[in-house]
């Protein structure tokens, strides 16, 4: 019998009158591995031979066929069957960097699949791109899609294309893609060259798009419909324009954008909520991954960024006058508006980077009444890994299939119908309703992936239907990655 999520919220209240103990041990390696197999179970296309999560099959292989195009692959951005393309390359930038910052700490074989994460994504990236003037933001109809329960291998829903042309604006997505591929081309150069050089081409290409047709994408009436209100740009395409010249300048090397972010930092609003990082808004991951420019190189130019992402790190400082995140009592950030995970760990993975910068070059940041170093910023990010990973009044790992103890009822359509090689005939749109409303764990683990979360009193009712808490994003799990590979190489860390 499920438990009623008024138990849950009883044991909150019991165990908030008590201190819950400290994990001394986490394994993050098992944690890393399992971070990255999430995304071969977010797969859409044709799925290779090595596919390890094996109770997923081909779907969306007519994708883009409306246009005599190929959009087959990428991925699926949570439990639903549609492929977002603003998610989606946000996923992918937050991979390549977790590769470029952390991957020399993975072992060799995390390092690969990494690797083969960001490729599965660049590699239908680069389809989006492939026409002149145009770029492909999104294939699958959500709102009709969102009104079925079936696996993608059974998709007979429109797989509506959403492209934008110029001179319609895309600067959001555009902007990301352009960032996404950029970063993707550091990470995978080593491994292969020609690849990398093809992604960068594209990238310059993709920023071209973005820069020269400014606006937001869902600002475009014959696609909005279908973008909102899922992922609209809700926070102005601006901070995708920098975010993408940053990009392109630490891949290229290029001083043009170098300019670029000089110039138009203050015009497009570089100092603008600085303690916001995710799918929709880059500005404090633009502020510190520019601030890397001015801590190494004394780009005095850039000092804004600095200042501006100083300052975000304040705010994550408890002991800190600034500080004025918001924390659960049992200490993970909050954010309201659902999917707060993905906030812990954008925020976790900006921490352990800024705390790699600073260290490098014997630096702290001055907070007024404490000084923030790189033990500090890197012990916030702990804390919130190991909230996650079982570390709470619940003592309930939010990724799936980590420890004994996880959420057993995700909001994942391929996780909670029956395997299409258990039970290979067609589910029908809405035959797959008695899944969705059982109170049955699923059947199928969906290993590694990070759902959304618990509620601002750590309360958590493992309900299927409470897709705010309970469904998983490919752009929870990318930051987390790179956290990951941190702790792994550093388990003593305390």
């Amino acid at each position: 019998m499920k438990p009623s999520p008024f138990f849950f919220l009883l044991l909150v209240s019991m165990v908030s009158k008590f201190p819950f103990s400290q994990s001394v041990y986490h394994e993050y390696q098992e944690a890393l591995s399992k971070s990255i197999l999430f995304f071969e179970g977010q797969r859409s296309g044709y799925l290779p031979q090595d596919q390890r999560i094996t109770w997923r099959a081909n779907s969306g292989l007519s994708d883009g066929w409306t246009y005599n195009t190929d959009l087959t692959g990428g991925y699926y951005d949570a439990g639903d069957n549609v492929k977002f393309g603003f998610p989606m390359a946000f996923t992918t930038t937050m991979l390549a960097w977790s590769v470029i910052e952390f991957g020399d700490l993975m072992p060799p074989s995390e390092l690969r699949n990494t690797m083969v994460a960001i490729r599965w994504a660049t590699d239908y990236l680069l389809k989006t791109v492939s026409q002149p003037n145009r770029i492909f933001v999104q294939v699958g109809d959500p709102n009709v899609d969102h009104s079925c329960w079936e696996r993608p291998e059974d998709m007979d829903t429109p797989r509506t294309v959403y492209s934008v042309d110029a001179p319609n604006p895309a600067s959001d997505v555009a902007g990301e893609t352009a960032a996404a591929l950029a970063a993707s081309s550091m990470a995978l150069r080593s491994s292969d060259p020609g690849y990398a050089d093809t992604l960068l081409r594209n990238a310059i290409k993709a920023f071209q798009f973005a820069d020269n047709y400014r606006g937001a994408y869902s600002d475009n009436s014959n696609i909005r419909d279908g973008v909102c209100p899922f992922y609209c740009d809700f926070d102005g395409y601006q901070d995708e324009l920098l975010w993408g010249a940053a990009w392109l300048r630490r891949a290229s090397y290029d001083d043009t954008y170098l300019s670029y972010i000089e110039s138009n930092g203050r015009t497009l609003g570089a100092d603008d909520n600085i303690n916001e990082f995710g799918w929709d808004n880059k500005h404090a991951g633009l502020n510190v991954l520019v601030s890397k420019e001015v801590l190494e190189g004394n780009m005095y130019s850039l000092e804004s960024y600095k200042a501006s992402a100083d300052s975000f790190m304040c705010t994550l400082m408890p002991e800190s006058a600034s500080s004025h995140i918001e924390y659960t009592p049992g200490g993970l950030i909050y954010k309201p508006g659902g999917s707060n995970l993905q906030h812990a760990t954008t925020i976790s993975f900006l921490l352990l980077v800024y705390a790699n910068y600073l260290e490098r070059t014997s630096q702290s940041v001055n907070c007024g009444n404490v000084n923030a170093g790189p033990y500090s910023l890197r012990r916030q990010a702990k804390r919130q890994v190991d909230y996650i990973l079982g570390d709470n009044p619940l003592g309930l790992s939010y990724m799936v299939g980590y420890s004994n103890n996880y959420p057993q009822r995700i909001h994942h359509r391929g996780s909670s119908l029956p395997s299409i090689k258990d039970h290979p005939e067609f589910i029908a749109c809405k035959e797959g309703s008695i899944y969705f409303n059982s109170t049955n764990p699923n059947p199928n683990v969906l290993v590694g992936a990070i759902v959304g979360g618990p509620s601002e009193d750590d309360s958590y009712g493992d309900d299927r239907a409470d897709y705010k808490k309970s469904e998983p994003t490919t752009y929870i799990n990318a930051p987390f990655v790179g956290v990951l590979a941190y702790f792994a190489a550093n388990p003593n860390f305390s």
